[in-house]
């Protein structure tokens, strides 16, 4: 029989628009006012890069308002709420970026507010909709319900990308805030019609074995986040989900530079490459989905699967990638790219499966801490990321000459990060797995007990 409150596809995917109001929100912030600070306003390009380093930095809060969630037994005024604080943030970004143009320096102290409250809410909206879906999907429905939310999280960015560039030209400063804000609004509105009467009355109470979540969370988020940070399972995925993300994430800005200084690829051409990687990666979202599901008695792998051969398989790809800088254009650069986009896709999407099946484990009422401090992992290691894997090469050029060597030393330390994600997460799934066989070992004895009586 069909759990009531588990969530169906219908549900789901109005969580998905809450995460494509989201990106539509941070790609705007991301993308076209990082290229008006350095195009139009001729600004270092290192100042928007603080700017959305500055937002994942902020969002080392999310353990915060995960517990404050949990304490509240509800998600969605976390989720409304959190939306509220990044659509602000987005808006009063845009009017930083034009201000900047007459007043720099308040333009830039103002941009420096926004992007802390761009942090702010989607630490508080990201975060409570995956504790949601942990709570109220099934589990075999969990890597699909993954990829589902994320790809049309970026079916969002494609969209509002299109369009706000569409109408941004002429620029202006006027126009810019015009469409930052509408953007703004249409997210907000979007994440209230979409959340309304999606979780009911019964999230105090996801099961009837659990106690109501109340019990397990009144108390200090101190206490909290030290009683979970005891949990070996959820100490060891926090390390896996910053290992892998690190290396996920210190490829993303040198792989353009690379094709163009070793493989002499055009701006245009570079553009385009990166449209492969990230076909690759739809593809391996949408071939993770498949993780846990059965076709004529045969399984399509499990979430441990696909996670552990994610990883390996970007390791792979990433030492590929070495070899070619060494190699040049008689290596199917191309195809390696591809392949490493479908691997990252593969791995991030059973990750995330991985992380709502963990967050439902552990003492009940803690789902909101468990998630918070994986997201703050994540967001870390995007924050540093990006200034690990181009600070890397830049030291790498200093003590090699040739700048192909150089970046194949990059890349083979970002394939091992990724064999070391690979052996976190196996270490973390046999520790699950134990878990869960001495609880079903300790509620047979139970069982037996109270049929012996």
């Amino acid at each position: 029989m069909n759990n009531p409150d588990e969530f169906g596809w219908g549900r789901i995917a109005r969580l998905g628009l809450v995460q494509a109001a989201l990106g539509a929100v941070v790609v705007l912030t991301t993308s076209a006012l990082n290229r008006v600070m350095i195009v139009e306003l001729s600004l270092p390009a290192l100042l928007p890069g603080l700017l959305v380093a500055l937002h994942y930095a902020v969002q080392v809060a999310r353990p915060r308002v995960g517990h404050g969630s949990d304490v509240g037994g509800r998600r969605t005024p976390w989720i409304i709420g959190g939306m509220g604080v990044l659509a602000l943030g987005g808006a009063l970004a845009a009017v930083a970026t034009a201000w900047m143009a007459t007043a720099r320096g308040a333009g830039i102290a103002l941009a420096v507010l926004s992007f802390v409250l761009l942090g702010l809410g989607v630490a508080s909206c990201g975060t409570n909709l995956l504790v949601l879906l942990a709570k109220r999907v099934a589990p075999q429905r969990r890597a699909s319900a993954a990829t589902l939310v994320w790809v049309m999280m970026i079916v969002g960015f494609a969209v509002t990308a299109g369009i706000a560039g569409h109408l941004l030209d002429p620029y202006s400063g006027r126009r810019l805030v015009i469409v930052a804000a509408a953007v703004s609004c249409i997210a907000l509105l979007l994440t209230v019609l979409a959340v309304a009467g999606l979780e009911g009355n019964s999230s105090r109470n996801d099961s009837t074995s659990s106690p109501p979540p109340r019990v397990a969370s009144a108390t200090t988020f101190r206490a909290a986040f030290a009683q979970v940070w005891t949990e070996p399972g959820a100490r060891r995925f926090t390390i896996f989900v910053f290992v892998s993300m690190l290396a996920f994430s210190a490829q993303e800005l040198i792989l353009e530079p690379f094709a163009g200084i070793v493989f002499g690829y055009s701006p245009g051409a570079s553009t385009s490459l990166s449209g492969v990687q990230h076909g690759g990666v739809l593809v391996g979202m949408l071939a993770a989905a498949l993780a846990g599901r059965r076709w004529r008695g045969r399984t399509f792998g499990s979430l441990r699967t696909w996670t552990i051969g994610g990883c390996l398989l970007s390791a792979l790809a990433l030492a590929g990638l070495s070899i070619s800088g060494l190699i040049g254009p008689a290596w199917p650069f191309k195809l390696n790219v591809w392949v490493t986009g479908f691997a990252n896709g593969a791995f991030s999407i059973a990750a995330i499966g991985s992380m709502m099946r963990l967050a439902t484990e552990g003492q009940s009422g803690r789902e909101g801490m468990r998630m918070g401090l994986w997201g703050a992992a994540q967001a870390v290691a995007f924050a540093v990321g990006g200034l690990v894997g181009t600070g890397a090469v830049d030291l790498a050029r200093v003590m090699i000459a040739a700048p192909a060597p150089a970046y194949a030393a990059v890349f083979a330390f970002e394939s091992v990060l990724f064999v070391v994600s690979a052996m976190l997460a196996g270490g973390v799934e046999r520790q699950a797995q134990h878990r869960r066989r001495a609880i079903g070992e300790g509620q047979s004895g139970t069982s037996a007990v109270v049929a012996m009586s």
